[in-house]
């Protein structure tokens, strides 16, 4: 459900309740081209399996930011991106090619002026977390 259909208040939600999950397709070598091209980041090691290969690495692997990217994604699907005021994230795992990434956050915190503190990660199929992280969000 897009934030569109689902205005989401600061009456409406409570902590410990669950944002709705966010899967992604697998992470193909188009995805990462295609990121490399959006974001300006052309690092061979997520593009380029030789050079991935001379770097001890089995393949190439996505870019961290691609999945920062996606946990961007849970939030404004769940509020509009006006309502974002902080965002940040910490880097805990390689994401291999072929990862399919899903993004779950949930409610910590409720501060005055309507401010909401989430928990954010985005996890692979296995269950490994890939990126932890904190948003602050707005709410009407």
């Amino acid at each position: 459900m897009s934030s569109v259909e689902n205005t989401v208040t600061f009456a409406s939600v409570q902590v410990g309740d669950e944002l709705p999950a966010v899967s992604q397709r697998a992470i193909s070598r188009t995805t990462l081209a295609l990121f490399a091209g959006a974001s300006g980041d052309h690092n061979p090691i997520h593009i380029d399996i030789d050079f991935s290969k001379a770097a001890g690495m089995p393949d190439v692997f996505a870019h961290g930011m691609l999945n920062m990217a996606y946990l961007g994604h849970l939030l404004t699907a769940w509020v509009p991106q006006t309502a974002v005021r902080e965002f940040s994230t910490r880097f805990v795992a390689i994401t291999q090619i072929h990862a399919v990434v899903t993004c779950t956050g949930r409610v910590v915190e409720k501060r005055h002026g309507n401010l909401v503190a989430l928990e954010v990660e985005a996890t692979d199929q296995n269950g490994e977390v890939k990126l932890a992280g904190k948003a602050l969000v707005e709410l009407p």
